[in-house]
């Protein structure tokens, strides 16, 4: 299981990290992806992290603001995200899946966490 965690509300500019905790698996054994998903909006693929986490992919969007991360050793993932913008307000959903291949695709992932909102407003 994943349990993601650390969403709230903050206002333009602020800044949240959002946490990824795995449970019943070994994670070093996974790529980690985050997505979003707004009311009335697909999910969204916002960044991608390998095994080891010597490789990360964002959307370009997310670029310089979000920075994603994993501690195998505390089995848990995070993302970090700086300059945070109205147009950023959605639920986030950590996944994690074994190949690492198409991680821009939810289908691509076999275990997802729960999902925390986070609201950007003043």
């Amino acid at each position: 299981q994943l349990q993601a965690s650390g969403g709230g509300l903050v206002q333009p500019g602020g800044f949240l990290r959002l946490s990824c905790a795995a449970s019943g698996f070994t994670l070093d054994y996974y790529a980690i992806g985050w997505f979003r998903q707004a009311p009335g909006k697909a999910r969204e693929y916002v960044s991608c992290i390998s095994t080891s986490g010597g490789s990360t992919d964002y959307t370009d969007s997310m670029k310089g603001r979000f920075t994603i991360s994993r501690d195998n050793a505390k089995t848990t993932a995070y993302l970090q995200m700086n300059s945070l913008k109205p147009d950023d307000s959605a639920v986030y959903f950590c996944a994690a899946q074994l190949t690492g291949l198409n991680a821009k695709r939810p289908d691509a992932y076999t275990y997802w966490g729960q999902g925390t909102q986070v609201t950007v407003s003043s």
